[in-house]
């Protein structure tokens, strides 16, 4: 019996599988690891060459120089319960640590450094304001009461019930609403309560800018303080090896379990039959029965927009999606550099990675210039020192470094402009370290156009899958009422960072994706299950 793609009819597919995964990125290897531990038989589908998404490393400066290409350094991950549940040291992923966390130079050279040792941090933040050493131990010591329950409320699908009703009864209504306010707060804010000096309030925002927020947009606090105390806690740890081994580990363990990935392999299509995913066509016109689920490792828009089509979406639905907001584009570049980077401040030297070109001010004037689709005149930079965290990166003595910066999410990039920003880029690496351009041995830049070109889910050069806006998180991510992995589309489930709960190396939206649709299966419960979903899903799009 055939089934329909916008109405047309079709011969049964040749290839069958319990789930098509659609992207092998990290997020849709997480799904399909999750689903073949199920004993489902598992078929992935990924458009590029390469598996991995955004989490690969490669040769693109000079020979002998290891880049990681897109992400790189992942507390997050450390941390997860998702990936940790996966046992990938078994195969083959090792993490190591710098010897610093991060620091951020600040504009007059002073240097504020997170360390693993908290006597360490504390004395770099006691430089800034007498005390605040102490209120950088508050600070963790608050995080340490909440962090494993934050954490299981971060990776469990939305709502949180479990993890959320024990993070209420460990801080009881007067914590729970003191924790609620600091969730809400913006990363100034929030900085400027906890801390007195400019170090300790930077180190925040510095790691709130990873996101595309600026220092003054509410829920950015949340972020800055997530960030920085898991680099207290666990480090910014880096594979032995670069990005790639978390790719790989999760490769080859989805391949032990009998799993399978086609690559060069672009969906162009999700095939709907009576408003169930009943597979999927790809780009050379063939067809793949799913004959349990179809999990989308692809951004939101992309997935109801163009694979599977207004015809089976709830028209309220696709109005929203033209208000999907996408996070700030990207620019990155990578250098091979024939010693190690010549800091002023010698602080600098051991950290993993580096925050420069800002204080708390400048973070606020970068950000008002991508609020204004300007290009900024200073660019604030995260720049990662990946040698010194792993000495597998580069030969003895020298150094692989990236630097990125965000700019305005444009639909189109002048090569001229990019060129002229990596000029400003490294000119601010001039200004912290004199003499650095003069040991470029290689350079590669990512413009956001390459950056999409290379993975497709980095869409306008964007990292996040989506901003991480108030107004875009928990159950208004990707849009308002679908909160959860689930869509209205019957066994299709989103698994991207535009899920729930976004951004970052962590699997949590894959997981979400495989647990959905294993509780759809169920045969006592799967219908029951459905039937919730179908009624949350009619509410909000009547």
């Amino acid at each position: 019996m055939g089934f329909a793609a916008n109405g047309a009819g079709y011969d049964p597919p040749v290839e069958r599988a319990d789930a098509i995964v659609i992207g092998a990125g990290h997020n849709g290897l997480v799904a399909a690891n999750l689903l073949a531990d199920a004993g489902w038989d598992v078929q992935v589908l990924e458009a590029t060459p390469h598996p991995g998404g955004a989490v690969r490393s490669g040769y693109v400066t000079a020979p002998g120089y290891l880049s990681d290409l897109f992400s790189s350094f992942y507390p997050l991950g450390f941390a997860s319960p998702v990936l940790h549940g996966l046992e990938l040291g078994a195969h083959g992923l090792e993490w190591t640590h710098a010897p610093d966390v991060l620091t951020h130079l600040l504009p007059d050279g002073r240097a504020a450094t997170v360390n693993r040792d908290l006597a360490t941090s504390m004395a770099s933040m006691e430089q800034f304001a007498a005390g605040d050493g102490e209120r950088w131990k508050q600070a963790y010591d608050d995080w340490c009461d909440v962090s494993a329950d934050m954490l299981k409320v971060l990776f469990t699908p939305f709502p949180p019930v479990r993890s959320g009703l024990g993070l209420a009864r460990r801080l009881r209504v007067g914590g729970s609403l003191r924790l609620a306010r600091r969730l809400v707060l913006s990363v100034r804010e929030l900085g400027t309560e906890l801390f007195r000096g400019e170090g300790a309030q930077l180190a925040l925002a510095g790691c709130a800018l990873h996101t595309d927020l600026s220092p003054e947009e509410a829920g950015g606090g949340v972020y800055g303080w997530l960030l920085a105390m898991l680099g207290q806690q666990y480090g910014w740890p880096v594979p032995v090896g670069g990005a790639q081994r978390i790719t790989s580990a999760l490769v080859d363990r989805l391949l032990e379990r009998g799993g399978r990935i086609d690559y060069e392999t672009p969906v162009s299509r999700v095939l709907v039959g009576g408003g169930k995913a009943m597979g999927v066509r790809s780009a050379d016109g063939r067809n793949w029965r799913a004959c349990r689920a179809v999990i989308a490792d692809v951004p939101a828009p992309a997935l109801y927009l163009d694979l599977v089509g207004e015809r089976w979406l709830p028209p309220r639905l696709v109005e929203d999606l033209a208000f999907f907001r996408w996070d700030g584009a990207t620019v990155k570049v990578d250098w091979a550099l024939d010693g190690k980077v010549p800091w002023k401040n010698p602080a600098a030297a051991g950290a993993g990675t580096v925050h420069l070109g800002a204080d708390l001010d400048g973070l606020t004037r970068f950000s008002a210039h991508l609020a204004t689709d300007s290009m900024p005149p200073h660019p604030f930079l995260l720049l990662g020192q990946m040698t010194t965290a792993d000495a597998s990166h580069s030969p003895e003595g020298t150094e692989s470094v990236w630097a990125y910066t965000h700019l305005p999410h444009r639909a189109r990039w002048e090569a001229e402009e990019i060129e002229a920003h990596v000029a400003r880029m490294e000119a601010v690496l001039e200004e912290h370290a004199p003499g650095f351009g003069r040991m470029v041995a290689g350079r590669n830049v990512f413009s956001p156009a390459e950056l999409e070109a290379e993975n497709p889910s980095l869409v306008g050069g964007a990292l996040g899958g989506g901003t991480a806006a108030a107004f875009q998180q928990l159950f208004l991510r990707p849009i308002p009422g679908l909160g959860r992995a689930d869509t209205p589309v019957d066994r299709l489930f989103l698994a991207s960072a535009s899920a729930h709960p976004g951004g970052g190396v962590h699997g949590a939206p894959g997981a979400n994706a495989a647990r959905a649709a294993l509780t759809r299966h169920r045969f006592l419960t799967g219908r029951a299950y459905r039937a919730v979903i179908d009624a949350a899903h009619a509410v909000v799009y009547p």
